[in-house]
């Protein structure tokens, strides 16, 4: 006897799942029928639970056999088609029909089944009492009939496959992460659009909600109020004067033209050209460097979400132009947008409850918004800026500890008229928390930005520039090495640069020695020469 196992939905279902053109009818039918926008999260949730029903179906068919579900007991045709489900529902057509020889099953009958060219498997049929003759019972335990766990489990594939799928149809389209039938928007005039615009320049550019805009600017409203939100968030979005800069989940409108201009484009200093080597052979060694350090550029090696406070010191750039690395470990305590380049935001000085502005700039990974901020709090390069997730979502808390004004002695940067520059350990007043390795402090802010601005002639090569620093920077200590933190702050003075990159020049040089760990100095016979 054959043992029976209970019919299931098998896991691979589910891994391998493809989206059919009947799954798309039925997505789109819905979107039609409920004329709400939704998420590709949410039209995943729809298509698991009509796909668990239809399976549902099948199997209770399966389950109950019939004339083209093989079970013994039925007297088979030739040219029958049959489904076999014990050989993975495989189809077979009945190829040849005759008597069987069996004392214990009078008036048997065996059938040829063609599974293909070189397939025939025989098979008895005439036979009433056998266990396939009944009813196949339905494993309803399956975790795989539950639509949460099917999400929980294999929601990524599956929402990775549907947005591909949604994306190349091109009766839909996607607003701040929803979708919705193109066929069933609302017309936006040119006269409409002016009138957004109109109102967002009165209120200093935004942000605005969509719903906001449509209650100034008398867009008809007789349909579906979603359907008139959709609508207009396509038209704006489809127009260059508007941004869509809310996070996800929340569609907020700015006017383009009225952004910062390093949220339109990254400043100079925040700049870089990837040049191509093996970060895998650096790897192993970068880990080692301070956690307070953090780079847009540079790959991260963890990122733990439920961080609900970091602490990063600030290189030069960032310090430059008022804004903070969005690295992997930072994205967390930031809001993110299913589109939006730009994300606008609400900073709170977490000592004063002051609220101010701030953009996240997605394509270039960093945050706009803190240079008067920095200012106010005497921030320099190398001070310790903490960073709070806020109790609402848009709202990021930042904090620098304060002190006593006191005078420290710390690297300074001085620059020659001919462009040079050297380092020396002077007294400076010090308001904030820093980190000494990366504390450097710059007396003439202009002379550094003509190094940037190309006007010197000091654009030398990274090899040369970080030659230049370390002889320089192991001047001040009187074991004559520097750590690869303090090169760090020091390189990105004059040049954009993550530390990767740097430890990877100094590696692959002829005249740095590795002391172990992050530490280097200018080889020996090198010692004294220009």
């Amino acid at each position: 006897m054959m043992a029976i196992t209970p019919l299931a939905i098998p896991p691979e279902y589910w891994l391998k799942v493809h989206i059919s053109d009947e799954d798309l009818d039925f997505l789109y039918n819905d979107l039609l029928e409920k004329e709400t926008p939704l998420s590709t999260a949410e039209l995943a949730r729809l298509l698991v639970e009509h796909r668990v029903d239809c399976e549902m179906d099948r199997l209770k068919q399966q389950s109950q056999g019939g004339n083209h579900i093989y079970q013994p007991k039925n007297d088979y045709k030739v040219g029958q088609k049959i489904t076999f489900p014990y050989f993975d529902m495989r189809e077979g057509k009945v190829a040849r029909v005759r008597d069987g020889r069996n004392p214990e099953f009078p008036g048997l009958k065996v059938i040829e089944v063609e599974f293909s060219e070189k397939v025939r498997v025989e098979f008895a049929s005439n036979i009433q009492n056998h266990d396939l003759n009944n009813p196949t019972p339905i494993n309803y335990d399956d975790p795989n009939f539950s639509p949460d766990y099917v999400l929980k489990q294999y929601g990524k594939t599956i929402v990775q496959e549907l947005d591909e799928t949604l994306e190349a149809n091109p009766d839909l389209v996607r607003i701040a992460g929803k979708w919705f039938p193109r066929s069933l928007l609302v017309d936006v005039s040119p006269g409409h659009l002016n009138l957004a615009e109109a109102v967002l320049e009165v209120n200093n550019g935004g942000p605005l909600t969509t719903r906001a805009l449509l209650e100034q600017i008398e867009l008809p409203t007789d349909s579906n109020i979603n359907l008139t939100e959709f609508s207009m968030n396509l038209a704006l979005q489809e127009d260059e004067r508007f941004d869509e800069v809310g996070p996800a989940g929340e569609t907020l409108w700015f006017l383009k033209r009225l952004e910062p201009e390093d949220v339109q484009n990254p400043p100079l200093f925040l700049k870089f050209n990837r040049p191509d080597y093996n970060y895998d052979e650096i790897r192993p060694l970068l880990q080692s460097l301070d956690s307070l350090v953090t780079d847009e550029l540079e790959p991260e090696f963890s990122r733990n979400d439920s961080q609900e406070h970091i602490e990063l010191s600030l290189i030069f750039p960032h310090w430059r132009c008022g804004t903070l690395p969005l690295s992997s470990r930072m994205l967390n305590f930031f809001p993110t947008a299913y589109e939006a380049p730009r994300v606008q935001f609400t900073f709170i000085d977490e000592e004063t409850n002051e609220r101010f502005s701030g953009w996240v700039v997605r394509p270039n990974r960093y945050v706009y918004g803190l240079a008067a901020w920095y200012e106010r709090k005497g921030v320099i390069p190398g001070s310790i800026i903490q960073v709070k997730k806020g109790k609402v979502p848009g709202e990021v808390f930042v904090k620098v500890d304060r002190k006593k004004p006191t005078k420290d002695w710390l690297r300074t940067m001085l620059i020659g008229a001919d462009g040079g520059f050297v380092f020396a350990m002077l007294k400076q007043a010090i308001t904030t928390a820093y980190d000494e390795r990366m504390t450097i402090i710059l007396p003439d802010t202009a002379q550094v930005d003509r190094f940037w601005s190309g006007s010197t002639k000091n654009r030398s090569s990274l090899d040369e520039l970080c030659q230049n620093c370390v002889r320089e920077l192991s001047k001040l200590n009187p074991q004559g090495h520097v750590h690869l933190q303090e090169l760090y702050a020091a390189v990105n003075i004059i040049r954009r640069c993550p530390p990767g990159l740097i430890l990877h020049t100094l590696l692959s040089s002829s005249w740095a020695n590795h002391m172990g760990d992050l530490y280097f100095r200018i080889k020996d016979d090198l010692e004294g020469t220009n």
